[in-house]
């Protein structure tokens, strides 16, 4: 299928995550008028219903390899209307979030800083000029309300609280560059509350009833939050209802 000089793209970074997926299968059935661009390590299945225009892209998510991205989605620039950063990391089998001072260790903190700071970092940084134009643009990228300052009073998880805290004073930082150079971008640090993914399965059983998400419901949720935010010239941190978090 061939892109349409009007189409407008969905560009989905971190597309093999579980909320990306989900993303994917809801913006696959759009409108013809749209299309969708999606980075990821290694390609991911498609949905079978997908009506709109798809192109996939790899990226090893280096800094090298985040601006060769950018060079490869030139096609694309200034038709972006909406991109979701899906990147980020809570624990491996080697990496668990801290419970106490003696848990923390330098490389594991560094390993979950880089994943979940520096990496968005990069990407919302190179993007800026495949953005900017007369296109609105909204950019989501997955934070997490224990990511607020203010409002830790549990304490725990030190590197996973500090890395969506450095995230969340990346995306206020950048904002101010985008309100000057791209000022028809707004940024968004989105909390997409505890979704039934691989990243929180550990952590299920001290959730609240009712509070697992599955992924669709937090695609819907997303979708519906970018249809109707104003374009301000200014971050904003909201939860997947819509409601603002203090930063």
């Amino acid at each position: 299928m061939k892109d349409a000089d009007k189409t407008q793209f969905n560009l989905i970074i971190g597309a093999g995550s579980g909320i990306a997926g989900a993303l994917i299968t809801a913006l696959a059935s759009e409108e013809p008028d749209s299309g969708l661009l999606l980075v990821s390590r290694k390609p991911v299945d498609l949905p079978e219903s997908a009506s709109v225009p798809i192109h996939q892209f790899r990226c090893d998510y280096s800094e090298a390899g985040i601006a060769q991205l950018v060079q490869e989605l030139s096609p694309w620039h200034g038709r972006i209307g909406l991109v979701v950063i899906s990147t980020g990391i809570l624990h491996t089998d080697t990496i668990k979030p801290e419970k106490r001072a003696e848990d923390l260790n330098m490389n594991n903190m560094l390993e979950v800083l880089r994943i979940n700071t520096v990496i968005p970092t990069l990407f919302l940084m190179k993007l800026l000029p495949a953005l900017r134009g007369e296109q609105p643009c909204r950019v989501f990228t997955l934070s997490a309300r224990v990511g607020s300052i203010a409002d830790n009073h549990k304490g725990g998880w030190t590197s996973y609280r500090a890395s969506k805290a450095a995230l969340n004073m990346v995306i206020k930082t950048a904002a101010v560059e985008y309100a000057r150079r791209a000022p028809n971008v707004k940024l968004i640090a989105f909390h997409p509350g505890t979704v039934d993914t691989a990243l929180s399965k550990p952590f299920q059983r001290s959730v609240p009833e009712g509070k697992l998400f599955k992924s669709d419901f937090v695609a819907n949720r997303l979708l519906t939050i970018a249809a109707d935010l104003p374009i301000d010239g200014d971050a904003s941190y909201l939860d997947w209802a819509g409601k603002s978090i203090v930063w």
